[in-house]
């Protein structure tokens, strides 16, 4: 996925409001097998446990086995079909979550060769945040940032101010 590019800017971004909300004393469980962001996450004294690559939408599991103080979900939402599901069944009482946000000008992603790798969802931060809300989650801090290509044209010209990330922290409502 990383062979030809490296989301740097996203990278840094995500990282910083990370380390903004969430000590490195706190264990995580990042959803998605490993990942070039998961070792960063690593490298910067976290503790972090990956999933295994089981498909959440059918198993959810891993949050009755495993029960960290966060869980991150780094570009993962908008490629599940239920994430109402996975939101509601997290114990952990933290949430760091970040998405594409859909692009007017811009179909959803879809590859051709990878079928893991498909956008089911792209949101706007307003739909997320009610999916979140719905879920029993309140947001705490959000953040969105564009990400320029260098290219020429009208749709990478849009990209110099079209917010394209949105990344959020929330923790769970008490019953």
């Amino acid at each position: 996925m990383y062979e030809k590019t490296f989301p740097n800017k996203r990278f840094k971004h995500t990282l910083e409001f990370l380390n903004k909300h969430i000590s490195t004393s706190e264990s995580i469980l990042d959803l998605g097998v490993e990942n070039p962001f998961s070792k960063i996450m690593k490298e910067d004294g976290y503790k972090v446990k990956n999933t295994t690559g089981e498909d959440l939408d059918l198993d959810q599991s891993v949050f009755s086995k495993e029960k960290q103080d966060v869980v991150t979900a780094f570009e993962i939402f908008e490629h599940l079909l239920n994430p109402y599901t996975i939101l509601s069944e997290i114990k952990s009482d933290k949430l760091l979550i970040s998405i594409p946000m859909r692009l007017w000008f811009s179909p959803a992603y879809r590859s051709k060769t990878d079928m893991w790798d498909r956008h089911y969802h792209e949101f706007e931060d307003w739909q997320l945040d009610w999916l979140l809300e719905k879920a029993g989650w309140k947001i705490i801090d959000r953040q969105k940032w564009t990400n320029p290509v260098k290219k020429i044209g009208i749709r990478p010209l849009l990209r110099y101010f079209t917010n394209r990330y949105y990344i959020v922290y929330a923790e769970k409502l008490k019953d």
